[in-house]
């Protein structure tokens, strides 16, 4: 059998990397389950995991969001019920940070459920191959979503100004971004 120290790899950054990684596996699917059995509740069953962040420092942000939009209530029960289980399970040791929010105007859009609850918002795709289109968001499918663009024509030596729907699958979006007017 391989020494103490091979196996927990001191000394080496790799196996400590690696170690790092199986416990951020682990976290990761323990926040699925909690979070799933806390959605399973009555008046959290419109809720989503959006996304989550783990960082070195032992703080782990949690972006959750709601169909029918997400309360500063929700936010703390979801926080709660997520710390309750990590205190008790000890699985981020005794010293962390933990932050429910939604992920907020300043975040992309990740998932097709936050293009249909933005349906009627004006959105900035930024396409893979590098356009951008701005316009408000019509329609959000399984597999892509619609935009309404203006967009300025020539007619002989007037420009025109034209109104279309353009479809834009959702594997060629780079990233999908709110735009606040005021």
């Amino acid at each position: 059998m391989p020494p103490l120290d091979e196996l927990t790899g001191r000394g080496n950054k790799s196996s400590l990397f690696y170690f790092m990684a199986v416990d951020a596996f682990f976290i990761e699917e323990k926040l699925h389950e909690l979070l799933n059995e806390k959605f399973a509740e009555e008046g959290y069953q419109d809720c989503f995991l959006v996304d989550f962040h783990l960082s070195a420092a032992n703080k782990l942000e949690v972006f959750v969001d709601a169909d029918s939009g997400l309360t500063l209530e929700k936010c703390q029960r979801i926080s709660r019920h997520v710390e309750h289980h990590f205190d008790e399970a000890g699985w981020l040791g005794e010293s962390y940070t933990l932050e429910v929010s939604s992920p907020g105007l300043t975040n992309p859009l990740k998932l097709q459920r936050q293009y249909v609850k933005n349906i009627g918002r004006k959105v900035e795709v930024t396409l893979k191959e590098g356009t951008v289109k701005t316009g408000p968001l019509v329609a959000a499918g399984e597999t892509s979503c619609t935009i309404q663009e203006t967009l300025v024509v020539l007619e002989g030596k007037k420009k025109k100004k034209m109104e279309v729907q353009t479809e834009l699958p959702y594997d060629e979006i780079k990233r999908t971004m709110i735009v606040i007017s005021f």
